[in-house]
């Protein structure tokens, strides 16, 4: 199982947002790391299909991003997901299992089995606009569940959670890579830290560190702060948007 990058590049009139980052993804976990405008989000849009590169490629199992099978193999988490208030939990997710092309009884069981994956089992028949935050985001990270993805992309998957929900993200995420390629994308180095098999760092555009965190030798904080030192602190506020 293989997602290969090469050499994805985005530039908007005078801004390079992603700088022809090249990389290939094997099954596992990979925490992408970077600062405000660091490119993150960019670069997973087009992972996604959702923004088209100006340069560059993405496939994966050599199938392009444009293709069906591409897209039946992918799950998305973008940082802000849309949903219909007024929609049950349930009424959503089958909502959502139908655009992926679920027939109807399969959908039904699948949306059971997120919600009690994602701990919203006894939520899936209350109204959208009634959930907190943090289960909105449970909500979301359902969705992207739905068709079993082999390739799952989460932008900030964690915002909005509390501390034990976050443990239990990360016990789900650990579990689906092992046998699926996972993205994350998070300002929560602690997230990574404990879950990653590889960390991805970005900086301006650019992949600036592919690794494991053992090959960093030190905290992997210490070691991200290191590459930011001359942006000041500034540069770790609120979450990647460009």
């Amino acid at each position: 199982m293989e997602l290969v990058i090469d050499r994805l590049t985005k530039q908007y009139s005078n801004k390079i947002a992603v700088d022809r980052v090249s990389m290939t993804l094997s099954a596992g976990v990979y925490g992408l790391l970077g600062a405000n405008g660091a490119g993150k989000t960019t670069l997973m849009r087009m992972i996604c299909g959702v923004l088209k590169p100006t340069d560059g490629m993405v496939s994966f199992q050599g199938m392009p991003v444009s293709c069906e099978e591409y897209r039946s193999a992918l799950g998305y988490l973008p940082q802000d997901f849309g949903y219909y208030p007024d929609f049950t939990g349930l009424d959503f997710l089958m909502y959502m299992s139908l655009l992926k092309g679920l027939n109807r009884p399969s959908a039904r069981n699948r949306c059971r089995e997120v919600l009690v994956l994602t701990g919203l089992e006894g939520m899936g028949k209350k109204k959208i606009k009634t959930y907190s935050g943090g289960m909105k985001q449970r909500l979301g990270i359902a969705q992207a569940l739905l068709n079993r993805p082999k390739l799952l992309v989460l932008d900030e998957p964690t915002a909005g959670l509390d501390p034990k929900e976050r443990v239990r993200f990360r016990n789900l995420i650990a579990d689906l890579g092992k046998e699926n390629i996972v993205l994350l994308s998070t300002h929560i180095v602690s997230d990574v830290e404990e879950i990653a098999d590889r960390i991805l760092i970005m900086k301006e555009g650019r992949l600036i560190f592919n690794g494991t965190e053992d090959a960093i030798g030190e905290k992997l904080e210490d070691f991200y702060l290191e590459q930011f030192e001359e942006d000041g602190d500034e540069a770790f506020l609120g979450t990647d948007r460009i």
